[in-house]
């Protein structure tokens, strides 16, 4: 069976949400955030301390996008995968990317110096800089679904699963109110899916002795 190690609306969600979406049996093991600090026995499964860590027998991930595309690749085939044959290849491939290190990166920055670093260390003009940055690249979305309902080949894919969580983490950030009303639609749309919502049910039952979502703290 599939291991996902996990931590509350953290990148790990994107992998949980595919597993979800592909009806694939998952062990999900809940973790303290950053486990790095609160869950130190982790570091002898995953040295770098950080999530997702997926172990599929003898593979080992750590990177959130390229576990999904594992994942719709080896269990597939799967319409979650848009494939080398199809016109939209390459555009599926930038966006599984881009969720993470365009719209995720400047993100986790927010996150930090609003919420997770003490309150002497944390910074109202880094959040307020990186905010604007991630609004800013968020326009690339911004104009493919104001004519499309996903992202590519005319399907959800493992692309939205990728972009959707950065649209998650923006909605527990508060920026989500800053989103054009043709992504706030499309943000609707994913929230929907019946995957994501037991996805989110899932984590929920796992982590109900872990303590408060981290993306969700009040400042």
């Amino acid at each position: 069976m599939i291991t996902l190690y996990h931590c509350a609306s953290a990148r790990s969600f994107r992998p949980l949400w595919m597993l979800e979406e592909l009806g694939l049996a998952y062990d999900l093991k809940m973790l303290p955030f950053p486990p790095r600090v609160f869950a130190k026995d982790y570091l002898a499964i995953n040295p770098l301390g950080t999530i997702p860590y997926l172990i599929d027998g003898e593979t080992r991930m750590t990177e959130s996008s390229g576990i999904c595309h594992y994942l719709g690749v080896k269990y597939g085939p799967t319409p979650l995968a848009v494939g080398p044959g199809e016109p939209d290849y390459g555009a599926y491939l930038n966006w599984l990317h881009f969720g993470e290190a365009t719209l995720t990166f400047p993100q986790a920055l927010v996150l930090r110096y609003s919420r997770l670093e003490s309150p002497e260390r944390r910074s109202p003009q880094v959040v307020e800089d990186y905010s604007r940055w991630f609004l800013g690249r968020l326009r690339a979305v911004d104009r493919v679904v104001a004519t499309s309902d996903m992202l590519c080949a005319g399907r959800f894919t493992a692309a939205d699963v990728s972009v959707g969580y950065a649209l998650m983490l923006a909605t527990n950030l508060g920026l989500s109110r800053e989103f054009v009303p043709a992504t706030s639609a499309y943000w609707q749309r994913l929230s929907e899916r019946p995957a994501f919502r037991r996805a989110l049910a899932a984590q929920d039952e796992a982590g109900r002795d872990i303590g408060p979502d981290p993306t969700k703290q009040a400042d």
